[in-house]
C-alpha cells in the first residue's frame, strides 16, 4: 500500500485533534505524515530552537547547537518543510528558517483532549 501524497499545507491543514468524534482516512494519513515527520529528536529539537526564537534561523546557526553536519541539518529541515511546519526565506546563500505561526496552533490542537 502507498503512502498517501499531499501537499505541505495539506498535511498540517487535514490534521484534526487526535480526541475528535471521527478521524477521515485523509485526516489519518496527514496526522501520521506529520508524526512521522516529529518522529526524530534532532526535528524535535529544531522545532525547539525555533519555536524559542523571535526571528527566522539561519541553517549555520542550527549545526553548532544540534550537534550535527550541515547536510544533515538541510535534511531534518526538508523533512519539516515538507509537512508544512516550517517558513523558509532565502538571505543571499543562507536559507533562515521559522515555525508557521498556524501549524505551532496546529500542533497544539493535536493533543487538545479537552477542547473535543
Amino acid at each position: 500500500m502507498s503512502a498517501l501524497r499531499l501537499d505541505p499545507e495539506s498535511i498540517v491543514g487535514c490534521c484534526v485533534p487526535i480526541a475528535a468524534s471521527t478521524l477521515s482516512d485523509d485526516e489519518a494519513a496527514a496526522t501520521a505524515q506529520l508524526f512521522r515527520a516529529l518522529g526524530d529528536p534532532a526535528r524535535v529539537r529544531i522545532l525547539n530552537l525555533l519555536a524559542t526564537n523571535d526571528e527566522p534561523v539561519c541553517v549555520c546557526h542550527l549545526v553548532e547547537p544540534l550537534g550535527l553536519s550541515q547536510p544533515t541539518v538541510s535534511h531534518h529541515l526538508k523533512t519539516l518543510m515538507d509537512v508544512g511546519l516550517l517558513d523558509r526565506q532565502q538571505r543571499g546563500k543562507w536559507a533562515y528558517f521559522s515555525l508557521k505561526p498556524a501549524a505551532a496552533t496546529r500542533l497544539a490542537g493535536l493533543l487538545d483532549f479537552e477542547g473535543s
